[in-house]
């Protein structure tokens, strides 16, 4: 494998690299092209705002075989390599490569960040959010022992998911009894209230700007999502969201009460996953239950969709496991050289 050190996104790899990350080990919307330059864009919303870029691409008989979208900033009182979309904001991280390759390209990627190639003046190579089921474990792990690195791994946060099987009376079979009993009342109330209640879903280019600035006034009814979205967040969530509407995986889905729209759900749909990456809820709505209602007909739509997983990604609120979900983590995996 030849590497190669960039220090801008490319013009021209975005197709590439999507294509890559089709037959990756991990396939999740955090490591596409258009959400990484984004992302990079605002540093994730201000999070970074004096990372330096270091993307590593690999290829392979012309190809490109393997990327790690690395950035340089001080963490944990030490200059260190991170992966880009650290550590707030993107739930799955990874590097980007066929498992056939894995190996090879784990091995060489120690190799080139250690090599005059690449810049100095980092002491650790600290990389969140990658989920413990990922095998670049085992080959960060096999590369760090042939180069005299010294690696751990530790669980940063749980992920509650469901198993979704294929129809909805399984599902309600499926979990707790009095959950069961509440997600059906819940759902009847609602729609023998006096207001109709509406599933919107955000589908119409010409809507979708009012529609996400809906999703973000929704969001910040909550006080702690509204610290959250600080200006600069805004601008880094927004994009997010425009940019996973025009690549055709964003499910923005609205609950309407009246016509007003009450509570949202911000998706991902990826690789037959459905995954939550945020929600809110207008709290003038609650005799209606909203949030749970939504919820339950993204769940049942979910399950007509034929989806084989619904993710609520990182965090252990109440609710995900009310609905049935169990844990698996995401890592944090230091690796420091001798």
């Amino acid at each position: 494998m030849i590497f190669e050190l960039h220090t801008v996104f490319p013009q021209g790899l975005a197709e590439e690299w999507n294509d890559l990350l089709d037959r990756s080990i991990t396939k999740v919307p955090f490591l596409r092209y258009e959400y990484l330059s984004g992302w990079w864009d605002t540093r994730g919303g201000g999070e970074w705002p004096r990372a330096e870029l270091r993307l590593v691409t690999a290829r392979q008989d012309g190809r490109l075989a393997g990327a790690a979208a690395l950035m340089q900033a001080r963490h944990k009182g030490q200059p260190a390599l991170m992966l880009v979309g650290s550590i707030e904001i993107s739930d799955y991280l990874d590097l980007v490569v066929e498992e056939k390759n894995l190996p090879a390209f784990a091995e060489g990627l120690l190799a080139f960040l250690r090599s005059p190639a690449f810049p100095g003046g980092w002491e650790r190579l600290s990389l969140y959010n990658i989920p413990d089921d990922s095998p670049s474990l085992a080959a960060l792990q096999a590369a760090a022992r042939s180069t005299g690195a010294v690696i751990s791994a530790e669980a940063v946060s749980p992920c509650p998911y469901i198993t979704l099987p294929g129809d909805w009376e399984s599902y309600l079979t499926g979990i707790d009894k009095k959950q069961r009993h509440e997600i059906r009342r819940k759902i009847r109330r609602a729609e023998s209230a006096e207001q109709p209640v509406k599933l919107y879903v955000s589908s119409a280019p010409e809507r979708i700007e009012q529609d996400i600035e809906d999703c973000m006034r929704l969001m910040a009814m909550d006080a702690e999502k509204e610290r959250f979205l600080s200006p600069a967040m805004r601008v880094q969530f927004k994009n997010c969201l425009n940019r996973a509407f025009e690549g055709g995986y964003l499910q923005l889905a609205f609950l309407e009460v009246g016509g007003e729209k009450a509570a949202v759900y911000a998706n991902f749909l990826f690789n037959r996953r459905v995954l939550v990456y945020n929600s809110g809820m207008d709290t003038a709505f609650s005799e209606v239950s909203p949030g749970w209602v939504l919820l339950g007909y993204l769940l049942q739509g979910a399950i007509e969709q034929g989806m084989q997983e619904f993710d609520f990604m990182r965090g252990n609120e109440d609710y995900k496991y009310r609905f049935g979900a169990v844990d698996r983590h995401v890592l944090r995996v230091d690796l420091q050289f001798t």
